[in-house]
C-alpha cells in the first residue's frame, strides 16, 4: 500500500490545508473587534482619553482613525466585492493549473494585501489612510476567498466516499480557531502595543499561511503520484471550459442562494456585533462586548468537527439546511426587539452556522462533477460574496455616516436587525425550494444511513461523474 492511500497521509494533508487560512482568518475580523478604534476621533481632548477597556467606555473619547461608519463598513464590502469577482476566475484557473499553482499565489496575496492593509494604518489623518488600507482588503480579499475554493478542492479530493463533512468540519473549525482567537486576544494586544503592531501580527500570522500552502502543495502533488492519478487528472483539467458553468444544475444554483442568504446574515452582523452590544445592552466593555460577538465562532469552533462527523453519518443534508436557516430566525428576532442578554443569542447563531457550514458547502461536490469543483466553488463563493458586500454597504447605509458618533440609535441597530431576519427568510425558501427539486431529481442530498459505517469508494481516476451519483450508493445505504 503506497503512504497516500493511508489514513494518515490524508489526515496529513488536511492538518496543512487547515492551516492554509488560520492567520487569514484572524485578520480579517480584525476590525470588528478594533471597531471603536477604526471609527475613533483622530485626536481627544486631554483627560478624555479612554482605552475602552472600562465599562463606560462608550462614554468617553476614543482615539483611532476617524473613519465614518459607512467607510468601515466599506472595508468588508470591498472584501467582499473583490472575492465576488477574483473567485470566479480563481476557481477557473484552480481547475485548468492546479492545487499547487492556487495555493502558492492566493496565500501569496494575503501575505500582500495585509501587509499593505497594516501600512495603511501608519497614514492616520492623510488622504492616503483609507485608499491604502482598502486596497490592503482588496488584495486580501483576492487572496482568501479564491484560497478557501482550492481548500475545499484539496479537503474534497483526498475525502470523497469517506470522511467528507468531517475534513470539512475540520477545516471550517481552524479557520474559526483563527476568528475566535482574534475576538479573545486583539483588543488586549492593542491596548497594550498599539493598532499598527496588531495589524503587524496578523500579517505575520498570514506568513504562516504561506508556509502551509508550500507544505501541502508538496504533499498534495507527491500523493496524486503515488496514487497514480497527477497524469489523469491533468488530462481532464485541459478539458475544463468556462462554458461548463452552463451545465451546472438547478441543485447547484439553489444551493448557492441558500448559502449567499444565510452568510448574509452572519457575516454583517458580526462585523458590527461588538458595538450594537456596547450601544444596546449597559454594562459591556469593548473587551466583554468583542468576546460575545466572538461566541458565534467560538460555538462553530467547538461544534464544526462533531457536526461534520453527525452529517457524514445520518446524511439528510437539505433538511438540516433547511433546519438551521429556520432556527436562526429566532436568534435575530431577539437581538432586533428583546433585551434578552446577548450571548444568548451569539452561541444560537453559531450552533445554527455550524450545521450550515457543514451541511450547505460539503453539498456542492455532491452535485457537480470533480473536474470542474474548482469552477463551481469559485462560482458559489462569488455569489455568496456579492451578497455580503451588498449586504455590508445596506448595513452602513443603514447605520449612518457620522464619524465617531458615540452611540448609534436603537431604531437603527433594529432596522439593521430586520434586515437580516429578511435575509434569513430568502434563505428558508431558497432550501425548500433545493429539496423539492432535489428530490424530483433523486434525493442524493437527503439519503439517510442505517448506521452503517462509510465505505470506501472506489476512486474514479477522471471524476468526471458527480462526486455522489444519483443511482449509486456512494453515500451509503439508502433508506
Amino acid at each position: 500500500m503506497a503512504a497516500a492511500e493511508r489514513a494518515s497521509y490524508r489526515f496529513a494533508v488536511l492538518l496543512f490545508n487547515c492551516l492554509l487560512t488560520f492567520g487569514s482568518y484572524f485578520c480579517f475580523d480584525i476590525p470588528s473587534v478594533l471597531q471603536q478604534q477604526f471609527q475613533g476621533n483622530l485626536t481627544c481632548p486631554n483627560g478624555t482619553h479612554h482605552n475602552s477597556t472600562g465599562e463606560n467606555s462608550t462614554l468617553d473619547c476614543v482615539e483611532g482613525l476617524g473613519m465614518t461608519p459607512a467607510q468601515y463598513n466599506l472595508l468588508y464590502a470591498i472584501y467582499a466585492w473583490t472575492n465576488a469577482v477574483v473567485v470566479i476566475l480563481a476557481g477557473f484557473l484552480i481547475d485548468k493549473l492546479g492545487n499547487g499553482f492556487g495555493v502558492f499565489v492566493f496565500s501569496l496575496l494575503t501575505v500582500l494585501g495585509s501587509s499593505i492593509f497594516a501600512l495603511g494604518s501608519h497614514f492616520k489623518g492623510s488622504p492616503y489612510l483609507l485608499p491604502m488600507m482598502l486596497t490592503g482588503r482588496l488584495l486580501f480579499g483576492s487572496g482568501n476567498g479564491s484560497l478557501t475554493i482550492v481548500q475545499n478542492r484539496i479537503t474534497a479530493f483526498w475525502f470523497k466516499g469517506k470522511e467528507l463533512a468531517l475534513a470539512f468540519g475540520l477545516t471550517l473549525s481552524f479557520s474559526r480557531l483563527g476568528s475566535v482567537l482574534n475576538f479573545f486576544f486583539t483588543q488586549q494586544f492593542e491596548a497594550k502595543f498599539g493598532m499598527q503592531w496588531t495589524l503587524w501580527g496578523g500579517t505575520l500570522l498570514c506568513v504562516l499561511g504561506f508556509v502551509s500552502a508550500l507544505t501541502v502543495s508538496v504533499l498534495d502533488k507527491v500523493g496524486m503520484k503515488q496514487l497514480g492519478l497527477d497524469g489523469v487528472i491533468q488530462q481532464e483539467s485541459k478539458k475544463v471550459r468556462i462554458q461548463d458553468v452552463q451545465r451546472l444544475p438547478l441543485r447547484y444554483w439553489l444551493l448557492v442562494l441558500t448559502i449567499m442568504f444565510f452568510y448574509n446574515g452572519v457575516f454583517p452582523f458580526v462585523a458590527d456585533a461588538s458595538k450594537f452590544i456596547q450601544d444596546k445592552y449597559s454594562g459591556y466593555s469593548q473587551q466583554a462586548a468583542a468576546y460575545i460577538a466572538g461566541a458565534v465562532y467560538d460555538s462553530s469552533l467547538v461544534l464544526s468537527a462533531a457536526v461534520g462527523i453527525l452529517i457524514d453519518y445520518v446524511g439528510l443534508r437539505g433538511i438540516f439546511a433547511v433546519g438551521c436557516a429556520a432556527l436562526t430566525l429566532p436568534a435575530f428576532a431577539l437581538l432586533a426587539f428583546t433585551f434578552v442578554p446577548p450571548l444568548v443569542s451569539t452561541i444560537w447563531l453559531g450552533i445554527t452556522y455550524s450545521f450550515a457550514a457543514a451541511s450547505m458547502w460539503p453539498s456542492i461536490p455532491l452535485v457537480v462533477p470533480q473536474a470542474t469543483l474548482g469552477t463551481a466553488m469559485g462560482l458559489a463563493t462569488s455569489v455568496q460574496m456579492i451578497g455580503v458586500g451588498l449586504s455590508n454597504l445596506i448595513v452602513g447605509h443603514i447605520l449612518g455616516t457620522k464619524s465617531s458618533e458615540l452611540k448609534i440609535p436603537l431604531w437603527r441597530w433594529q432596522q439593521m436587525m430586520i434586515f437580516m431576519l429578511a435575509n434569513t427568510i430568502a434563505c428558508i425558501v431558497a432550501s425548500i425550494s433545493l429539496n423539492v427539486v432535489d428530490k424530483k431529481q433523486g434525493g442524493t442530498l437527503n439519503r439517510t444511513r442505517k448506521g452503517a459505517p462509510v465505505e470506501q469508494e472506489d476512486r474514479d481516476p477522471a471524476d468526471a461523474a458527480p462526486l455522489l451519483d444519483d443511482e449509486t450508493g456512494n453515500e451509503g445505504t439508502v433508506s
